[in-house]
């Protein structure tokens, strides 16, 4: 069995990995996370009925973390200072947090010197072949003018989204380096760049689209994502395979898919 922690336990994702490590006969719901819901059943919260693992507060996980598998999904802040103790104590990580400023990377770098991590901007499997055939067209469609679009619920805090900035940096990887705009007004001649804009409302769980837009015709390759059970799938998979990886590092879902070796 692998014992997984989950950190947020008691948000919209943590809830639903907390749901999907239960019911996973492979997996073992060893401790829980959050700073809100303390001392409640991870699984009463998760909807799945108790499982005998109370919600720990956030600021214990420095004393308490004890699991072969940290899954984050939080904010960047807390993300960082997570993924900082699971390196000190050994712990394999799976973060699916968004946000991280370059600050942040340093030093995710350096506490991933320490241990195998998963840090993927989007777990869904549907949307890592999506940057795969963005990619593909990006090879013969460089000459084309590229825009990004997402949208995704009112509550989501960071913007544009992190599969969004992934997706420009798959386009920048192909074609070179462009400058990325992220808003237009007034006067603003369309250069060599790539837009990438973001939507906020309702209860869109995650739609991204890229089009490559020429003379003519026009391209659009679009993943919909209406339920975040898609990315917690993803999390599961990432769980199952890094908990067989020993080499310390950052590793993607490319890895965990097969699309190329560790």
């Amino acid at each position: 069995m692998i014992r997984v922690a989950v950190a947020g336990a008691a948000g919209r994702m943590g809830r639903l990995i907390v749901k999907n490590v239960v019911e996973d006969e492979e997996l073992e719901l060893a401790q829980a996370f959050d700073l809100r819901e303390v001392g409640r059943d991870a699984g009463e919260v998760a909807g799945v009925g108790k499982v005998g693992v109370p919600i720990t507060h956030a600021d214990e996980m420095e004393e308490k973390l004890n699991a072969d598998v940290l899954v984050d999904f939080t904010v960047a802040e807390g993300a960082v200072k997570n993924i900082r103790i699971a390196s000190e104590r050994g712990v394999k990580l799976v973060v699916g947090t968004t946000g991280f400023t370059e600050e942040h990377w340093s030093k995710i770098r350096e506490f991933c010197k320490r241990v195998p991590a998963v840090i993927s901007p989007n777990f869904s499997v549907g949307v890592n072949v999506f940057w795969k055939l963005v990619e593909f067209a990006s090879k013969f469609l460089g000459d084309y003018d590229v825009e990004i679009v997402e949208i995704h619920h009112r509550f989501k805090k960071d913007a544009p989204s992190g599969t969004a900035l992934k997706t420009a940096e798959i386009v920048k990887g192909v074609v070179g380096d462009r400058k990325l705009v992220f808003g237009r007004e007034g006067v603003c001649p369309r250069g060599d760049e790539i837009g990438v804009f973001a939507v906020r409302g309702g209860d869109v769980v995650g739609e991204h689209t890229t089009f490559f837009i020429g003379f003519g015709e026009r391209m659009e390759l679009t993943h919909r994502a209406w339920s975040r059970q898609a990315f917690a799938s993803g999390a599961i998979k990432a769980v199952k395979w890094i908990s067989k990886i020993d080499k310390p590092g950052i590793y993607d879902m490319d890895h965990v898919l097969g699309f190329k070796s560790p």
